[in-house]
């Protein structure tokens, strides 16, 4: 009998939740930045084992929100793990011990499905410390696949027993479109500066897969005019750079050329417009989904 299951990773912003994602596909699915908050909309990647098939979600991270945009992406993660089979409380070796989940989540109790605690980023203790962690709670780093293998052992037996749902050979099931957009706003966060990734965001507008290069039109959406200068920099420097490290990353996962037509607009306050959050992915939600 097979084995299937969801399983979020879960945790506050900034704890490694996408670089695990990663790790544990094999694929660069899941936008990386040392900044917090990268993560806006639930990613999900597949990694199928012999008889097991584990469908990974990357959330956003739980934090207390501080404009409507904040809100929708909490409420998406919450969302999400009331969905899952297990949950994996996500939380940095150096800041050991994680608080309980329900805490971190601001929900009345916990979750329905099981809690692990995984501790990340352990290639930054000392053997000492690790050893003394691991025998409470499972210790990962992305980097180098380690703790991976022991990780997945966990996981295989909690899981449920019932056929799978998607192709073996898959990674991801969100379509190239979604990741056009993430990766540009990946290359946003390491190109950008500080402040500048969290006022950005991408939507497609006409996409040609029949064509070779493939083609793909993107607005570039900031809050201010006087930011749309900075986003296509001096000769369009900025701006070509931007596309041509999402365009490394897509040729990457869809395996042709690509084409990015780049198009940098204003939409005065978007991350605090529920018309504008609806069209970016980020419908309100049920309000019992706060968590108060």
């Amino acid at each position: 009998m097979h084995r299937c299951g969801h399983i979020a990773l879960a945790g506050a912003p900034n704890v490694g939740k996408s670089s695990l994602l990663n790790a544990l596909v094999g694929q660069h699915l899941a936008i990386v930045s040392p900044k917090a908050q990268a993560t806006r909309l639930p990613v999900t990647g597949l990694r199928t084992d012999a008889d097991t098939q584990f469908i990974f979600h990357d959330l956003p991270g739980l934090l207390e929100p501080g404009y409507l945009l904040q809100s929708r992406m909490r409420e998406l993660a919450l969302e999400a793990i009331r969905r899952m089979d297990l949950v994996l409380h996500l939380h940095p070796a150096p800041d050991a011990p994680a608080p309980p989940f329900e805490r971190l989540a601001g929900l009345p109790q916990p979750p329905a499905a099981p809690v692990l605690v995984v501790y990340t980023k352990g290639d930054l203790l000392s053997a000492t410390r690790r050893a003394e962690l691991e025998r409470e709670a499972l210790v990962v780093a992305a980097r180098g696949d380690d703790g991976i293998e022991r990780l997945l052992d966990r996981i295989r037996p909690a899981l449920p027993e019932r056929d799978f749902e998607y192709d073996p050979e898959d990674l991801g099931v969100q379509p190239v479109r979604f990741f056009v957009v993430e990766y540009l706003r990946e290359a946003a966060f390491e190109l950008l500066g500080d402040e500048l990734p969290y006022a950005f965001t991408a939507e497609v507008e006409e996409f040609r897969e029949s064509e070779r290069p493939v083609y793909i039109r993107v607005n570039l959406f900031v809050e201010r005019e006087s930011q749309k200068g900075i986003v296509i920099g001096r000769g369009g420097q900025t701006i070509k750079a931007l596309g041509a490290q999402a365009r490394a990353r897509l040729e990457e996962l869809i395996g042709t050329p690509v084409y990015l037509d780049l198009w940098v607009k204003a939409l005065p306050n978007w991350r605090k417009n529920p018309s504008a959050l609806a069209r970016f992915g980020f419908p309100e939600t049920s309000p019992q989904l706060s968590g108060t």
